[in-house]
């Protein structure tokens, strides 16, 4: 089997282009797997994999334990609100503690950036970042671009827009490392006040006009307003936000050619997408949901792989 050049995912900028191909090579199979009568494979049958979710998470949790189960590994699941965390418990003894019930990798979610990092200092198990603060959040970005070139080919040479709230997003981050290693060009777009001061560092067009941004590319991935990690106001309502920034169809129309729309979920509708835009041929949201098992259960095998 080949491996990764690492034994974790804690980032997208650890991986190679050689190992994001690698995922998508394998993701590819799992993904003939999933579309099969049977759609189960006994290739983690000996592994016990740990959801350990810090943080609140729907869509990548359920994601996750679909790809375990589909895998054949045994699934254990915490969340921190039921748990010993409440008590005051420091992150290494509950870990310490799921790894003593013999686990041998760990998916972990966390509010803190870095948390993944550290935890990968002090455990033996193999560590997967289900998302790290405002940080990384690499698995999302590996679907993003592995939705890209399924629908249109490749990724290199492609223009993409990431368009939103790029200060509060971890997917933000991970997507521009990610696009940019697979040959892609890449623009954010948004707010003055929700663009990181010195986002332009990082080889990255910036953009504050939408449609500009949406005449410039070839796929567009929309960024939900992250209101949960605000502690102050950037704007100055949702309903202003949504004149300047939210995609409708008549912005669509406008365009002289067709878009490719992306959103990582969860859509707040009529805010930053309208649903005769997410709703619409445009939209390839859903294909982003189902091609996120097939590249959670690539990771998790080629993982398993590397000790």
């Amino acid at each position: 089997m080949e491996q990764l050049s690492t034994r974790h995912l804690l980032g997208i900028k650890d991986l190679s282009p050689a190992d994001i191909q690698l995922i998508f090579e394998t993701a590819d199979n799992f993904k003939d797997i999933l579309n099969r009568p049977i759609k189960k494979v006994p290739s983690l049958r000996d592994i016990t994999i740990a959801n350990v979710f810090f943080e609140n998470s729907t869509r990548t949790k359920l994601s996750f334990e679909l790809a375990e189960k589909r895998l054949s590994a045994d699934v254990v699941n915490f969340a921190s609100a039921s748990s010993s965390v409440k008590k005051g418990e420091t992150l290494i003894d509950t870990v310490n503690n799921i790894l003593a019930m013999k686990v041998d990798m760990v998916v972990m979610r966390h509010s803190s950036p870095g948390a993944p990092h550290f935890l990968s200092k002090h455990i033996s198990a193999n560590i997967v970042n289900a998302g790290d603060g405002t940080h990384e959040h690499p698995t999302q970005a590996l679907l993003d671009s592995f939705s890209i070139r399924e629908k249109l080919g490749d990724v290199a040479g492609k223009k993409v827009a990431i368009i939103g709230d790029i200060l509060h997003s971890r997917v933000a981050l991970s997507n521009i490392f990610c696009l940019q290693k697979l040959g892609a060009e890449v623009m954010v777009c948004g707010p003055v006040t929700l663009l990181p001061k010195y986002i332009a560092d990082l080889g990255v067009k910036v953009e504050h006009d939408v449609f500009k941004a949406l005449q410039w590319c070839d796929v567009a991935n929309v960024l939900r307003i992250q209101l949960e990690r605000q502690q102050i106001k950037y704007f100055p309502s949702l309903r202003e936000y949504s004149l300047f920034y939210g995609i409708n169809r008549e912005l669509l129309n406008r365009l002289d050619k067709e878009i490719v729309i992306m959103h990582p979920g969860p859509i707040n509708r009529g805010v930053e997408l309208n649903s005769d835009v997410a709703d619409s041929e445009h939209a390839i949201i859903l294909q982003q949901v189902e091609n996120g098992v097939a590249i959670r259960m690539a990771v998790l095998y080629l993982l398993a792989g590397v000790k």
